[in-house]
């Protein structure tokens, strides 16, 4: 990483630095031209995304592996980016099921820093030292570092620290600043409309990468059948009437049960859907999907083999 400093203000040849060639009169535009402007520049996010896709498959592939091999998943970044990982991480136990002590995220200032900026906390390298300590973190982990400007002191004191104690490390960055990561995510957004912000459009970019890893390691997981999510926690109405249609429709059966597999199951889709498609009792059901590594896509192969 090259050193920066307040004095000599070298952060200025960073690409999130840059003025942009087409805001020089922002604030002189209708409004409808200053959105039409940030939408503009949102697809280009979207489209450097596209263009990383090899990078964030490896990236998904080892999330998949760091939890399927009982290890856990560490978002790590300051500000928007360490926002964004607290999100993606908040988001995954309801959704698919996740332990939430398997994915867990570490921003620079604290839980607090996730809802009221902490300032100077991001210059803090030894705060990120003390949090992977803190977690044990080790062989078998992964830490997914989160740094639009690709310099931020604490996010990368905290990959360099995860590579000290042997974890995977993943580098997401809207910059080409260099890391020692495993796998480097580096998307080429360019400036943003408002110099500096990255809550715009590197922040769009980084919540699509992030999107993208998680959701593929989930499907890779196991967690996804037919585009629908199988272990998804029914703790609300909405959520339990999703996981009732979801064995409806994907296990073939009537409603009155597919609310008894499901019962039967404890609320387990994945179980109640295994039940289903064997037509046998939620015990055995469960055994066969065992024995299919937990994968309904495999146990449902098995199934065709033998008819």
């Amino acid at each position: 990483m090259s050193p920066r400093s307040d004095e000599g203000d070298d952060w200025r040849a960073l690409p999130t630095e840059r003025a942009h060639p087409r805001a020089a009169e922002l604030d002189r535009l209708p409004t409808e031209g200053v959105v039409a402007l940030l939408l503009d520049e949102e697809v280009r996010a979207a489209q450097a995304v596209a263009r990383a896709a090899g990078p964030i498959a490896r990236a998904a592939d080892r999330f998949a592996a760091a939890l399927e091999g009982g290890g856990r998943v560490v978002y790590v970044g300051a500000g928007t980016s360490g926002r964004l990982g607290a999100l993606d991480a908040a988001e995954l136990p309801p959704t698919f099921g996740t332990d939430p002590a398997r994915v867990v995220a570490v921003i620079a200032g604290g839980p607090a820093a996730v809802r009221r900026a902490v300032e100077g906390a991001e210059d803090r390298p030894a705060g990120a030292r003390r949090a992977m300590a803190r977690l044990g973190v080790g062989a078998g982990d992964l830490v997914c570092a989160i740094a639009a400007s690709g310099v931020t002191p604490f996010t990368r004191a905290a990959l360099e620290e995860a590579r000290r104690r042997g974890a995977g490390t993943v580098f997401v960055t809207c910059a080409d600043e260099a890391a020692e990561a495993d796998v480097t995510i580096a998307l080429a957004v360019g400036p943003e409309v408002v110099a500096g912000s990255t809550r715009l459009k590197a922040g769009t970019a980084t919540k699509l990468v992030l999107n993208a890893i998680s959701t593929a390691a989930m499907v890779r997981l196991g967690k996804v059948w037919r585009g629908r999510m199988v272990d998804l926690v029914a703790t609300n109405a909405k959520l339990r009437a999703r996981a009732l249609r979801i064995v409806e429709e994907l296990g073939g059966v009537d409603r009155a049960r597919a609310e008894s597999l499901l019962r039967d199951a404890g609320g387990r889709v994945r179980v109640a859907l295994a039940a289903a498609l064997l037509g046998a009792p939620v015990d055995e059901a469960e055994a066969r999907l065992r024995a299919a590594g937990g994968h309904l896509v495999d146990l449902e192969a098995s199934l065709a083999q033998r008819s």
